[in-house]
C-alpha cells in the first residue's frame, strides 16, 4: 500500500483562517511520486505533530488488513476507515443496506477481541466453489519454464500474456473452444490464481490474441526450447521426425491448406491440414509447421529443417531420424548438406535386397524391449539387430517377433481385399456387364493402386480374346515376402555406434507419435473449427504450448521415478477446490473467507513430486454487515 501521512492546509475565507488535515498518500505516477488526498480529517489541532503521524499509520495499518491487537480505543480510526470504504465502494452499496472494511479487517467492537466472535453455525455457508488443482500446478510449470517472460519478451501486453496463459491452461485442462472459453473461465479458480484480467465474457478478445500470437510463434518456440534445455538438461543431438494430419469440422473454404488428403483420423471426407513435429530424444517439442493437407511426407524435409534451424543451433554430428515414408534420396541430401546425420528406416525394395543377409543367422545381437512402465499388459518383444557395411552407409537389419505376426496379417488382409475386387471383376465381365477393354484395364489398375503392398504377388491381365481376366499368383515372389516377415532395414552415414544402439535411436521415434497422441487427446487438437489460415496455425501452437507443459509436468514426475500421465493427475487433483466460507456472528457481521481447501494425501504426494507448494492463495479474509432485519 502506498504511504500515507497527514498534510495541513490554510483557507483564508472574508479573513478568518480555517485549518484542515488531509489525509494524503504518496503514489508514483510516469511522471514522478505524486500525492493524492484520500480523505479530510477535518481540524486536528491542537494535536502534536506526533500524534498527527500516529493516527495515520493506524488508518494505513486498518486497511491493509491488519489490526493493533495492542490498542484496542481505535473507535476513531475504525470509524474515518469505515468512511473512507464507504466512499470507495459507492453509492450502490449504502443503497443495498451494506457496509464492508478492508479484505482482513475486523469491524468495529467495542473493547472486545475483533477475531473472539460468535457464529451461528447453523447458518454457515459455502459459496463460488471452483476447481483449483489441475490449473494450480499448470500455472506453476506455466512459471517455471519463464512463459510469462518469454511472452512479455515477445512484445504481448500484460493482459495479453494473462490471456495467452489461460487460453493454454484450458488446452491443458479442459480443452474447449473459443466461443466456450470464457464459460470455463467463469467456471473455474482462474480469477484467483491469475486475477481479473484473465477473465473475459465474449470470445473476441481471444480471438484478437490469436491474430497477434501468430507472428510470434518461433520466437516464442525457440525462447521456450532454450528454457527447456537448461531446466531439465536436455539431449541436442538428436532429432526426431514426424507428421500427423488434424482434421476440420465445416468446409474451411478461406484457408488454402486446408485439403483432402491422406488422413491419419480415418476421416478422408474432411478437409484436413498436415501438422509435421520434431522432438528431442526427451520427448520435448523442437519445432512445428503446418502444410496443406494433401501435402506428401516426402516433400516436407527441407522446410521443417528450415524452421528446426530457426528454433535450435544445428551443428554437425547431430542425427535427424525419420521414417521410410521420408527416407527419399532428396532428403537424406537436405540432411547432408546441413552437415547432419540421418538414421532412417528403408523402403520395402531396399530391404528385398538383403533377403540372403536377413537368412542369414550370423552375426544377430538380440535386444529385448521393455514393456512401458505406464502399461502393464504390454508385453516384452523381442528383436534381432546386425550391422553390415553398404558402401558410405551403415545398414542395421532387424528382426523382430511381433512384428512378423503384424506383417503377416497385414498382408493377409490386403491379399483377401485383393482377390475379393479381381473376383467381382471377374463375374461382371462374364455377364457382360462390362464389355470395354478400356473400362476392365482401368478397372484392373485401380485395384492395383489400391493394394500395391500386395498386388506385386499377382500377374493381373485381361485377355480381349477370350473377355477373361486372369489371376495368377507368383509363389517365389510371396516365398520371399513370407522370408522377410517382421524384418526391416535402418540406413545411416554414422559408423560409431553398435546395431543396438541405432535400433534403439531409431525407435525414440515413438516419441513423436507420443506427442501427436498426446495433442489430440488429452489437449483436443482436433477437430479444427477455425476457417482462417493464421488463426489455424495458431491454434495449433497452442496445443503445441500446452503439450510443453504436459512434457515438463510427466519428465518432472519421471525423473522422481513416478510413471504417471498428465490425465492421471489431472483427475486426482480435480477435487481440490477453492471456495468461499461465510461464518455469520451474532452481532450482524458475516466473515467471508476465500480459501482453498486443504489438500488431500494424494495431492500432497503429487506436489512433493513436482516440487510445487500445496498453498494455492492465501486465504482472503473480508467483514461485511447486512442492513435491515438481516
Amino acid at each position: 500500500m502506498p504511504r500515507m501521512y497527514i498534510r495541513q492546509t490554510k483557507k483564508i475565507v472574508k479573513g478568518q483562517t480555517y485549518i484542515n488535515h488531509l489525509l494524503v498518500e504518496s503514489v508514483s505516477t510516469p511522471n514522478g511520486p505524486r500525492q493524492r488526498t484520500v480523505c479530510s480529517l477535518g481540524d486536528l489541532s491542537p494535536r502534536p505533530r506526533s500524534e498527527w503521524l500516529r493516527l495515520a499509520q493506524k488508518i494505513e495499518t486498518a486497511l491493509a488488513g491488519q489490526d493493533d491487537w495492542l490498542d484496542k480505543t481505535n473507535e476513531e480510526t475504525d470509524g474515518i476507515v469505515r468512511a473512507i470504504r464507504q466512499r470507495q465502494d459507492g453509492p450502490s452499496s449504502a443503497a443495498a443496506g451494506t457496509s464492508s472494511v478492508p479484505a482482513g479487517a475486523a469491524p468495529s467492537r467495542g473493547d472486545s477481541d475483533p477475531w473472539l466472535v460468535r457464529i451461528h453455525t447453523d447458518r454457515i455457508e459455502f459459496e463460488n466453489a471452483r476447481e483449483a488443482g489441475p490449473l494450480h500446478v499448470g500455472w506453476e510449470f506455466f512459471k517455471r519454464l519463464g512463459l510469462p517472460d518469454i511472452l512479455s519478451r515477445a512484445g504481448l501486453d500484460p493482459q495479453a500474456c494473462l490471456l495467452a496463459a489461460a487460453m493454454t491452461l484450458n488446452r491443458l485442462i479442459c480443452p474447449a473452444s473459443e466461443h466456450a472459453m470464457p464459460d470455463w473461465f467463469s467456471r473455474t479458480a482462474l480469477c484467483d490464481l491469475l486475477g481479473e484480467q484473465a477473465i473475459v465474457s465474449d470470445p473476441f478478445p481471444l480471438y484478437r490474441l490469436l491474430d497477434k500470437l501468430h507472428p510470434k510463434r518461433a520466437q516464442i518456440e525457440a525462447a521456450l526450447v532454450e528454457r527447456e534445455r537448461e531446466l531439465f538438461n536436455l539431449d541436442a543431438t538428436v532429432f526426431l521426425y514426424d507428421l500427423t494430419s488434424t482434421y476440420f469440422e465445416g468446409q474451411a473454404d478461406l484457408n488454402p491448406k486446408a485439403k483432402r488428403g491422406y488422413s491419419r483420423d480415418s476421416r478422408p471426407d474432411a478437409k484436413q491440414v498436415v501438422v509435421g513435429l520434431v522432438v528431442n530424444r526427451d520427448g520435448f517439442p523442437l519445432a512445428h509447421e503446418v502444410f496443406a493437407g494433401n501435402r506428401l511426407d516426402c516433400t516436407t524435409v527441407d522446410e521443417m529443417l528450415d524452421a528446426l534451424g530457426k528454433r535450435v543451433p544445428l551443428q554437425p554430428g547431430q542425427t535427424v531420424v525419420v521414417d521410410r515414408g521420408m527416407a527419399g534420396k532428396e532428403n537424406i541430401a537436405s540432411i547432408l548438406k546441413r552437415k547432419l546425420s540421418y538414421i532412417v528406416a528403408a523402403r520395402q525394395s531396399e530391404r528385398d535386397k538383403h533377403l540372403a543377409a536377413f537368412e542369414d543367422p550370423e552375426g544377430y545381437v538380440e535386444v529385448i524391449r521393455e514393456p512401458s512402465p505406464r502399461n502393464p499388459a504390454q508385453k516384452k518383444s523381442r528383436v534381432r539387430v546386425k550391422q553390415v557395411r553398404a558402401g558410405e552407409e551403415t545398414h542395421v537389419l532387424c528382426l523382430s517377433d511381433g512384428r512378423r505376426a503384424k506383417d503377416r496379417a497385414i498382408r493377409d488382409k490386403h491379399e483377401n481385399r485383393l482377390l475379393a475386387d479381381v473376383e467381382r471383376l471377374k463375374k461382371s465381365v462374364a455377364s457382360g456387364r462390362t464389355v470395354n477393354a478400356a473400362a476392365v484395364h482401368q478397372r484392373l489398375g485401380r485395384i492395383k493402386e489400391r493394394y500395391p503392398r500386395v498386388a506385386r504377388y499377382y500377374r493381373l491381365e485381361y485377355d480381349e480374346t477370350d473377355k477373361r481376366v486372369r489371376c495368377e499368383r507368383d509363389e517365389e515372389c510371396v516365398q520371399t515376402a513370407q522370408a522377410l516377415d517382421g524384418a526391416y532395414l535402418l540406413r545411416t552415414n554414422r559408423h560409431d555406434l553398435s546395431a543396438e544402439e541405432f535400433w534403439r535411436i531409431y525407435l525414440l521415434l515413438t516419441r513423436a507419435e507420443n506427442a501427436f497422441r498426446c495433442m489430440k487427446s488429452p489437449l483436443a487438437e482436433r477437430p479444427i473449427f477455425h476457417h482462417l489460415e493464421h488463426r489455424v496455425e495458431t491454434h495449433i501452437f497452442l496445443c503445441v504450448l500446452a503439450y510443453h507443459l504436459l512434457a515438463a509436468i510427466e519428465r518432472t514426475l519421471l525423473d522422481q521415478g513416478v510413471h504417471t500421465s498428465w490425465a492421471s493427475v489431472r483427475e486426482i487433483l480435480r477435487t481440490r477446490q477453492i471456495n468461499t466460507i461465510l461464518l455469520p456472528s451474532e452481532d450482524g457481521w458475516i466473515l467471508k473467507i476465500r480459501q482453498a481447501t486443504k489438500p488431500e494425501p494424494a495431492h500432497v504426494e503429487l506436489y512433493k513430486q513436482l516440487a510445487i507448494s500445496g498453498k494455492i492463495i492465501p486465504p482472503r479474509r473480508t467483514w461485511i454487515m447486512l442492513g435491515g432485519d438481516e
